[in-house]
């Protein structure tokens, strides 16, 4: 799409993000029912002037004169006014880790390419399903999307991702700093998608998430990499910082189960502070399509998981 494109794997591909849309256009979404609320729509019923066709009453004084139901009065003889149900867009909010624990990997892909892909699949759901989607990234980058409907919302996001993947600093920021700010330019979100490591998260947390829960639905997407969720083999580890590569030996049993829990503590630490507060969680690989995960997250409008 640009020379500034990245590959797929080490840095985020723009032109991957927006050819996501191709594969949510595939999925069947769950039907809707204007008069409940449901993904990407909620409904409320005024009296006036709306979207939808509701019912038909009794004329009253003041009613406005261009909504009477004229079949109605002609057939009943007395004058009847059509009340309409108004509809309102759901607006999703995704919140992207951009910390450097992120640009982590040993399969497929690091981790905030499949962070990256995740955001981009909500995005793409989101305005299917007629919601506008935002975006904030925090961490390494900062940056505040704010909610727009339809081809140019999604655009919107991928862009956004995609520089933020580029421009990421090695610079710390406390979960809880950035629930914070979100709780405070929440730009009418009535859902809030969270995608990290868990890396960040800390136990200032939980009562921001708390606070949030109050008036928006919350979901969580923990990424993680095989490392830090099975068992690490005996051997010599390649790793690569700041353009300088490192062999890391990782040879007795204690070696390697200490390595493990500090490379896997984030993303435990998010997950079980997540399912305490009854929030939907899932979590993926690297190397996992995101879809499947996306699309459980973003369909449930409410229950439990």
């Amino acid at each position: 799409m640009n020379q500034a494109d990245g590959d797929g794997r080490v840095r985020v591909s723009l032109s991957e993000l927006v050819a996501l849309r191709s594969r949510v256009a595939r999925l069947r979404l769950p039907p809707h029912d204007s008069r409940a609320t449901r993904v990407g729509i909620q409904s409320s019923r005024l009296y006036g002037r709306g979207m939808d066709y509701a019912e038909s009453r009794a004329y009253q004084p003041g009613d406005d004169v261009r909504r009477l139901d004229w079949r109605l009065t002609a057939r009943s003889g007395r004058l009847h006014t059509k009340l309409f149900q108004e509809e309102r867009e759901g607006q999703l909010l995704i919140v992207l880790d951009q910390h450097a624990s992120m640009r982590f990997g040993t399969r497929v892909r690091f981790k905030s390419v499949q962070a990256a892909r995740a955001a981009a699949l909500a995005a793409w759901y989101a305005v299917r399903a007629g919601e506008r989607v935002g975006l904030m990234q925090f961490g390494g980058y900062a940056q505040v999307q704010r909610p727009r409907a339809g081809l140019h919302g999604a655009l919107d996001v991928c862009g956004a991702i995609a520089k933020g993947d580029a421009a990421a600093v090695d610079q710390r920021e406390p979960l809880s700093q950035a629930l914070q700010h979100i709780n405070k330019l929440q730009h009418g979100a009535n859902r809030v998608l969270l995608i990290s490591d868990g890396q960040s998260s800390d136990e200032a947390a939980r009562n921001r998430l708390l606070e949030m829960m109050r008036h928006t639905a919350v979901r969580l997407l923990v990424v993680a990499d095989a490392l830090e969720l099975a068992p690490i083999p005996a051997g010599h580890y390649p790793i690569e910082h700041d353009h300088q590569r490192r062999t890391l030996v990782l040879q007795s049993t204690r070696q390697r189960e200490s390595f493990q829990q500090s490379l896997g503590a984030g993303q435990q630490r998010l997950t079980a502070m997540a399912q305490s507060l009854g929030i939907p969680v899932r979590m993926i690989d690297t190397a996992a399509d995101p879809l499947e995960s996306i699309s459980a997250l973003l369909r449930d409008n409410g229950g439990r998981r």
